[in-house]
């Protein structure tokens, strides 16, 4: 940074001026907890020795910024750290008063003495207001795009101004550029197609891709608030096309995205009429008496919900159980058990509950919002102040493609498995007229985790991935992959990427960290070690059919089918 430093009276004043926003901002603090949640415990409060501590902390960074401003390391946050911002003696500036006024804050949230619950919507709240107020986040002190609009002689502002227009028309943020797709295009390409639907979803069978296929069919059911393309993506990195490669006759649930004709569907619905009535078709088209099943995220807690419904009527048509990134003990819910209780829950239950939809913007963006800077400020940046385009990226265009949910089936969810956690304790819920036990899906399990997961923890703190070993009574098999809840459980083979870990003895502890300590890790995916797994319970080689469907079902039209076309 090439400024004099401040004089000494200006530093003074400065710090003068700091203490009295330090006061300002205690009683800000002060004020906010005093709003205390229904049925929390003491009202929360700041630990007097940590609130000192950062008061101490944040003068003595406001006099290093304001005394000797050369003298400064420079700044890391990616953020702030280009050339630009570094020749801009005022973005510079005023980059790290920001980075300084938001350390200082985050100090005082870790000092709120409350419940855990408390603390982390204090911590949430902090980031949030830390992403959001940014420098970077303002054309005049973005050094980068202040740079940029000298260098194009302000088009890139004009056309940032068109990009910022076209997103108040879609009514979101892009985080890519969405011409480069088309569903059936280039994403949900792998051949096959529609050979049921009904009110709730389509059901596609793929193309086998080798003369001879194993006897017992699979049927997967991907999450119903996304579109199920996201295990079909691209040919290198889908999943779909991973198992029939692997010789499976393959089946998927491809939601249909609710509108106001389905505004009253329940969970009752979703599970009778979409879950069960899939695993029917499938048994009724290859004429097999069980079938191999895989349910990610919501759709595994669905899947499990309908073969303890199905076990509780006598019948048990799944063979085998696949659950990846899914919940059944929902007692640690990480970072969305910030959004979740009494209050919250009764809201959606007496604006939706009843009737109604949950628009798939809203749900989309309160995930952006888990990662502000990556998911948000970021394309705002890039998009409306750089007038940029964001780059093509299958994986981001797939999670803009939103879905709605019906609002009875959403606050169903809402009380029954997050706030009050009633799915994993036998007999507590009911559903389709019977009492739900996960004890009784007796039968072989693959259960994965992803390890960064911030949606499904795999189970660090109880509950998450993990504790489904310990409420399924069959042969379990537990594998946990590096990164989060999609990157981890997208990671093809031959990308020979991120690593996973395995326990070949057979043995599950009650908590994942005794897991861990007889589990081995393995470098790449965790994919070739589920397809071995699998195919050990799909039965004999046999000729693949012909044609798509049989026994009184024919194919309705080519996949991906009309359905996930369908626009929120």
């Amino acid at each position: 940074m090439d400024s004099e430093p401040t004089g000494p009276q200006d530093g003074k004043a400065a710090i003068q001026q700091a203490t009295q926003a330090i006061d300002q901002m205690q009683r800000w603090w002060q004020s906010m907890l005093g709003a205390q949640a229904p049925g929390a415990g003491a009202a929360p409060r700041i630990d007097p020795t940590g609130l000192m501590a950062a008061q101490a902390e944040y003068l003595r960074g406001l006099a290093e910024l304001t005394t000797a401003p050369a003298q400064a390391a420079p700044v890391q946050d990616r953020r702030f750290a280009s050339p630009a911002w570094q020749q801009n003696p005022v973005s510079e500036f005023a980059a790290r008063a920001h980075l300084l006024a938001a350390r200082a804050m985050t100090a005082m949230a870790d000092a709120v003495q409350a419940d855990e619950k408390t603390r982390q919507r204090i911590r949430f709240a902090v980031d949030q207001w830390s992403a959001a107020t940014a420098p970077s986040n303002l054309l005049a002190l973005n050094a980068d795009a202040l740079q940029k609009a000298v260098e194009t002689e302000g088009r890139s502002i004009a056309q940032g101004l068109q990009n910022l227009a076209a997103d108040l028309r879609r009514g979101y943020v892009s985080q890519t550029d969405e011409q480069q797709f088309e569903v059936g295009r280039n994403v949900a390409i792998t051949e096959g197609a529609v050979v049921f639907e009904n009110d709730f979803f389509q059901l596609l069978e793929y193309k086998p891709l080798g003369a001879k296929v194993h006897a017992r069919p699979i049927l997967l059911v991907p999450p119903c608030i996304n579109k199920y393309y996201i295990l079909d993506l691209q040919p290198a990195n889908s999943l779909i096309r991973h198992v029939v490669e692997q010789g499976h006759r393959t089946f998927v649930v491809s939601w249909r995205n609710p509108d106001e004709t389905l505004a009253s569907a329940t969970w009752d619905d979703y599970i009778e009429q979409a879950v069960i009535r899939a695993i029917a078709v499938v048994r009724e088209i290859t004429a097999a008496r069980t079938v191999n099943t895989l349910g990610f995220c919501v759709g595994g807690t669905m899947l499990a919900t309908a073969l303890a419904v199905l076990a509780a009527r006598g019948e048990k048509p799944a063979h085998s159980l696949t659950l990846l990134t899914t919940f059944l003990d929902f007692s640690d819910t990480g970072v969305l058990d910030i959004f979740i209780d009494e209050q919250a829950v009764r809201l959606r239950e007496m604006t939706i509950g009843k009737g109604g939809l949950l628009k798939g913007q809203e749900l989309a963006s309160t995930f952006s919002f888990l990662r502000p800077n990556e998911l948000v400020w970021n394309y705002v940046v890039g998009n409306y102040l750089k007038g940029e385009t964001p780059a093509p990226f299958d994986l981001l265009y797939w999670n803009s493609d939103a879905t709605n949910l019906p609002g009875p089936f959403y606050a169903w969810y809402l009380r029954n498995a997050y706030l009050e956690n009633r799915l994993c304790r036998a007999g507590e819920a009911t559903v389709c007229g019977q009492p739900v036990d996960f004890g009784l899906i007796d039968i072989p399990a693959y259960l994965y985790g992803s390890r960064e997961d911030h949606i499904v923890p795999v189970g660090n703190e109880g509950g998450g991935a993990y504790a489904s070993t310990q409420l399924l009574p069959g042969p379990c098999r537990f594998v946990m992959g590096a990164s989060g809840h999609i990157a981890g459980v997208i990671n093809p083979p031959a990308k020979k990427k991120r690593s996973h870990w395995v326990r070949d003895d057979g043995k599950l502890p009650p908590t994942l960290a005794g897991w861990l300590q007889g589990a081995e890790e393995r470098p790449g995916s965790w994919w070739d070690d589920w397809t071995s797994w699998l195919a050990g319970h799909a039965g004999r080689l046999q000729a693949a059919p012909k044609a798509y469907g049989g026994h009184g079902h024919a194919a309705i039209e080519p996949a991906p089918g009309r359905y996930v076309r369908q626009k929120a």
